[in-house]
């Protein structure tokens, strides 16, 4: 599928460790939060790693190390030795020290096989710290990029990836699941970019019809069609000079993929119902979680589209990164470091075992209700806040990659429409994903729930509010509204409130 002579796609080489790969402990959950993150690097795979108060040294790239120090860790070490088939065997100290693998308390001996060690093995030590045991490609780096979040390799590369593609102006493609962070991807290249000071115009692709694409795209010509009492300008136009993101790229309607490839190829396209050709410079990033191979989207516009590509891993492919992502939003809440509110440990545990399928959104949006029932006085419950019987953290890291058995609508209640719409910011795709259904069939449940409102029915003073309280931000006010969040964002464009 790939053209080899015309085609960049990722993993570009970086700061990769030149052999084997490296066993780490990462620091997933410390008492004192300014150390999750930290990690040790074993300098000998074939040791044995003896974890306690005192002792390996875990640091930030470039700080010194340090033990973990928590008076609850016991002097008495407990010992990682590697096994065989590229298992792990951890024995408990001899201590009253609490040791979970995995969430699983454990007293005796515990050998962990390799699929096991390559999904992320999460170790809880005296109820208060927790380490995430797994296998990195390359040395920790602190290579920062606007919203990119993680101390994993897959983090690490992502930044490095994405710092190469701004400095050119090649169209990139940004793979992954829901979630993962494709829009903050795209942002970011922008921010990076020598378009930076222009501005980014983002569309979601699923959200046009046959009949409007190609004019929102593109734009019309006065009397293009009834009623088309002026010209519109397109967002190809928009963005002359500056960054046009598609967004859900694989849902663009057959008639306009031919349009899109032109204008890829040439930079040139036509108004609806134009006479005459017009120019754009508009460097295009596009995103989708779907495979464009072998479905029945255009592969020469692919071709196109895949000149640099990078695919974001899902979070449960990711596991280490979970500690220093729950630090981040805790800190954006103002309630990190120095904000004084405490996360439960059960629950950090419980979001440190979960396989995330919504990724990182999903998380985020957990954090933010489990943040509403502290700031109220309640403790998180992590099985109140999400459904688990979407990812159970036995499934292997693969597991999530192939589609969920179709169920009838008739077996899903309103509970379950809701949850999944919370999990997934009331993204109608990512929701529709958790339940194993069809985008088409979400609307039919969203129609038909009684609690869930179209957002042309809210009224206007109620959507200031809301959106007010939101401090801004549309999925966390859809929360609010109980309305998805891209016919939200519409209504809200359209009536101004949003730029």
């Amino acid at each position: 599928m790939f053209d080899a002579d015309n085609t960049l796609t990722s993993p570009l080489a970086g700061s990769t460790n030149a052999g084997p790969p490296i066993l780490a402990l990462t620091v997933l959950w410390h008492p004192d939060v300014q150390r999750v993150g930290e990690q040790y690097l074993e300098p000998d795979t074939r040791g044995v790693i003896e974890v306690s108060r005192f002792l390996p040294l875990f640091a930030h790239p470039g700080a010194e190390g340090l033990g973990l120090g928590h008076g609850g860790i016991s002097r008495q070490p407990l010992r990682i030795a590697h096994g065989a088939d590229g298992g792990l065997l951890v024995t408990p100290p001899d201590s009253r020290m609490v040791v979970d693998v995995n969430g699983v308390g454990i007293h005796t001996p515990v050998a962990l096989d390799a699929g096991e060690l390559e999904r992320g093995v999460v170790l809880g030590l005296g109820r208060a710290i927790l380490l995430c045991v797994h296998w990195t490609d390359r040395l920790p780096r602190a290579n920062p990029v606007p919203g990119l979040i993680g101390v994993s390799s897959a983090a690490i590369q992502a930044r490095e990836l994405i710092r190469t593609v701004a400095a050119t102006e090649l169209p990139v493609l940004l793979l992954g699941e829901t979630g993962t962070g494709k829009e903050v991807a795209a942002r970011a290249i922008h921010a990076l970019g020598r378009r930076a000071g222009a501005p980014l115009v983002a569309v979601n692709m699923a959200v046009l019809n046959e009949g409007l694409a190609a004019a929102e795209l593109f734009g019309t010509a006065r009397g293009a069609y009834t009623g088309a009492q002026s010209a519109r300008t397109g967002l190809f136009a928009e963005a002359d000079g500056a960054t046009l993101f598609l967004d859900e790229i694989g849902n663009t309607p057959a008639n306009v993929q031919p349009m899109l490839l032109r204008v890829l190829d040439s930079g040139q396209y036509r108004v609806v119902g134009g006479d005459t050709d017009r120019r754009s410079t508009a460097r295009v990033i596009a995103a989708t979680d779907q495979d464009l191979s072998g479905r029945d989207f255009n592969q020469a516009l692919l071709r196109r589209l895949e000149r640099f590509v990078i695919t974001l891993p899902p979070l449960r492919a990711r596991r280490e990164d979970i500690g220093v992502l729950l630090v981040h939003t805790l800190t954006q809440a103002g309630a990190g470091p120095s904000g004084g509110l405490a996360l439960p440990y059960a629950f950090v545990s419980a979001c440190a075992n979960y396989d995330w399928p919504g990724n990182v959104r999903q998380l985020a949006h957990v954090l933010g209700r489990a943040l509403l029932l502290a700031q109220a006085g309640q403790e998180p419950v992590f099985e109140a806040l999400v459904n688990t019987r979407g990812a159970p953290r036995q499934a292997p890291a693969t597991a999530a990659a192939v589609p969920q058995k179709r169920r009838a609508l008739g077996e899903f209640d309103d509970e379950d429409v809701l949850v999944a719409l919370h999990n997934n910011g009331w993204q109608i795709q990512g929701a529709a994903g958790e339940l194993g259904i069809s985008r088409p069939s979400m609307y039919k449940l969203i129609e038909a729930h009684p609690a869930i409102r179209r957002p042309e029915q809210i009224g206007l003073e109620e959507l200031k509010g809301k959106l007010e309280e939101a401090g801004g931000d549309v999925e966390r006010c859809a929360a609010l509204l109980l309305t998805p969040a891209e016919a939200l964002r519409r209504q809200l464009r359209g009536l101004g409130l949003l730029g």
